[in-house]
């Protein structure tokens, strides 16, 4: 697709904390903030759009509102798209890509780090600090353990090779079979000998509500559950209810189908579960790396040179790994 001549004349959504420093460093870019009240006129005629506040649904309902005609390059400063991927701009000749690559290590440290607090029973032991209660206890190890990991997107390898030095077994699952690699339709048969399963598959229709009661079923009633994909990968209901009874031991969740998580929700009070507000990827100087990706694909575009992590419209997600 052309470049166009002049400035580019972009768009970014974004919320309480702009990307700071996008101005200065856009090379005289025409910078257009909006929240999504407004974000239909800042659209209209704009070469591009940065999708800054990635949890936000306000794309879809501005997209049909405005004249995106000149739209030819969509990024999201997110690994998941599935906020930017419905049906106009799949039909658009727009280039979506996406923010793959920022966030694999904080994740993959993140899982890493609730799969070490359940073993080690961590939660137990601050509840029981708060009481000032003095009680021995022995906890587990991980090392012999197993870990399916769904998700063979760099995020889920980070997490596997992270998982894997120490010590757990790791078993990938991806979308087609490859070396090392499970497909998808092997899940439910690796999911009686998962002592861990993580889900860090992209939201697609072929993963939505992928745990489901059947699914968990499968699992040992010691397994714990880590989600750091997309909340619409679980069937929560189904969760709670594998929870309540005890099939199994624990869940480890960033992500939520309604985000912030209602605060009737039952999760909030089981000792078995940790809840933290989709921050797994956060880490000190996360958004000045997404603002440097973006910059550097800006530089691509400019230049009419190839940009990185674009999107397989069809896949939903960057083509690169099973």
């Amino acid at each position: 697709m052309p470049v166009p001549a002049g400035q580019p004349v972009i768009a970014v959504l974004t919320g309480d904390d702009p990307p700071a420093g996008l101005e200065e460093r856009a090379g005289g870019a025409e910078i257009r903030l909006a929240g999504p009240s407004d974000l239909a006129g800042a659209l209209s005629g704009a070469d591009v759009l940065l999708v800054w506040d990635f949890l936000s649904p306000a794309v879809p309902a501005a997209w049909r509102a405005a004249d995106t005609d000149a739209v030819r390059w969509v990024h999201t400063a997110s690994a998941g798209v599935d906020k930017v991927t419905f049906p106009e701009i799949l039909e658009h000749p727009a280039r979506i890509t996406n923010a793959r690559g920022v966030f694999d290590r904080p994740i993959a440290e993140y899982v890493t780090g609730v799969v070490l607090a359940f073993a080690k029973d961590l939660p137990t032991t601050l509840r029981l600090q708060a009481r000032r209660e003095w009680r021995h206890r022995e906890t587990s190890t991980v090392h012999g353990r197993t870990a399916v990991v769904v998700g063979s997107g760099p995020i889920g390898r980070a997490i596997a090779d992270m998982l894997g030095a120490v010590g757990l077994r790791t078993e990938l699952v991806g979308r087609r079979a490859a070396d090392g690699v499970h497909p998808f339709e092997a899940l439910h048969g690796l999911l009686p000998r998962a002592d861990v399963l993580v889900l860090a598959a992209p939201l697609t229709e072929a993963t939505r509500g992928m745990l489901d009661k059947a699914a968990l079923d499968l699992l040992p009633d010691t397994a714990q559950v880590v989600n750091v994909g997309r909340g619409s990968l679980v069937v929560e209901p189904d969760l709670v209810a594998a929870l309540q009874d005890g099939r199994i031991a624990g869940a480890a969740l960033d992500v939520f189908e309604t985000e912030p998580l209602p605060a009737d929700s039952p999760l909030w009070d089981m000792q078995d579960v940790i809840v933290s507000p989709h921050m797994s990827g956060d880490v000190v100087g996360w958004r000045g790396m997404l603002v440097d990706q973006f910059l550097d694909n800006l530089a691509r575009y400019r230049a009419g040179e190839p940009l990185q992590n674009v999107v397989d419209k069809s896949l939903g997600y960057v083509k690169g790994a099973p």
